[in-house]
């Protein structure tokens, strides 16, 4: 499995630790959504991608970039990806880029044509290797660190972080995808090894046996169907609606009748008006 993957994964499930590496509030993650994205004319993809939700428009979209082997046209390309998609996109957010590096080692990309970009605090360079240990141990940031222990003491912060997901994480869904987490970084990092080696490692079989472990799985597992359910209709109700509107446009309808009559913001419909 690729790193990027995984980090694709962490962020996916808990946006929050990624504001947590860049110094900001937890709480943000809950303005945003995450996810990759695809530029399709030159196929370029972004590792990651923080939409503001809503689109709100005070708040910027943030790029993301996973780099674990050494790239000297890392930046050219990063730039390229990232300009490519502003130019593509409707949003008129303003923007910041995040690159996370196991080590500053690995940075060794050509800098000298993008010197300014990078000084001016648009573009923040993570090395995990030198991430702050603080007082209060944070889960997320221990996790994403997890990556870069070295290999003879894997297993015993894997173990560290697990007991800590176990104590700190009240939901029992919440607890499960973290442990799976956890231990797909472990497999990640031992690929010598099978599921059933790495479960003994890490103590998790007689865990996975639980009562609570077993339901936090089937629940999980039920509320990921009906979401995707749910979130499927509500994409096809939404399409119906946006094909709606250049037909209810030739009727005479204004924009404002049509926001209206549809209960969508007046906005969207001005653009699918404008592009129709």
């Amino acid at each position: 499995m690729k790193t990027d993957t995984i980090f694709y994964r962490l962020f996916q499930s808990f946006p929050s630790v990624f504001f947590e590496l860049i110094n900001q509030p937890t709480e943000t993650a809950n303005t945003y959504q995450f996810s990759s994205v695809e530029v399709k004319q030159l196929a370029f993809r972004i590792d990651g991608v923080f939409i503001p939700k809503g689109n709100a428009a005070s708040l910027p979209i943030y790029f993301l970039e996973v780099q674990f082997q050494p790239d000297k046209k890392i930046y050219s390309r990063f730039l390229a990806e990232t300009f490519l998609y502003l130019d593509k996109t409707q949003l008129t957010n303003n923007w910041r880029g995040v690159l996370v590096y196991p080590t500053r080692s690995i940075d060794i990309g050509e800098t000298e044509r993008y010197i300014e970009l990078l000084a001016s605090g648009r573009i923040q360079c993570i090395y995990l290797d030198e991430l702050d240990s603080t007082t209060e141990v944070s889960i997320g940031v221990e996790t994403v660190k997890l990556l870069i222990e070295p290999e003879s003491g894997t297993a015993t912060k894997a173990k560290e972080l697990i007991n800590l997901a176990r104590q700190q994480i009240t939901s029992a869904i919440t607890q499960r995808e973290f442990i799976e987490l956890i231990e797909t970084i472990v497999i990640y990092k031992f690929p010598q090894k099978n599921r059933q080696e790495i479960e003994q490692m890490l103590g998790l079989s007689e865990l996975k046996k639980t009562k609570v472990y077993q339901e936090a799985k089937l629940e999980g597992k039920l509320e990921g169907k009906l979401e995707g359910k749910l979130e499927g209709k509500l994409e096809g109700k939404l399409e119906g609606k946006l094909e709606a509107i250049p037909f209810m446009l030739s009727l005479g309808a204004n924009v404002e009748q049509i926001a209206e009559a549809l209960s969508l913001d007046i906005e969207l419909v001005r653009l699918v008006a404008k592009n129709g």
